[in-house]
């Protein structure tokens, strides 16, 4: 039951991100709360929540060189 309300609350985490992109820092490390809650729980997380994850960092990575002059 654990894991079907992680990923439930995931779910709900994700939807805020395409709604509040704005607050997308805030809500990646709700994100990042909700996978060490799994960890903690000793359940696996799921393949495409730790690729959105990876994702969602290296887009903070690129947007490091948004304002850089060229």
């Amino acid at each position: 039951m654990a894991f079907e309300q992680l990923k439930a609350g995931i779910a709900l985490i994700l939807e805020e991100i395409e709604k509040r992109p704005e607050d997308r820092h805030v809500l990646q490390e709700e994100l990042r709360e909700k996978i060490a809650e799994f960890h903690a729980l000793g359940l696996p997380v799921p393949e495409d929540i730790l690729r959105l994850e990876s994702e969602l960092e290296q887009d903070d990575a690129d947007d490091i060189f948004d304002n850089m002059p060229v």
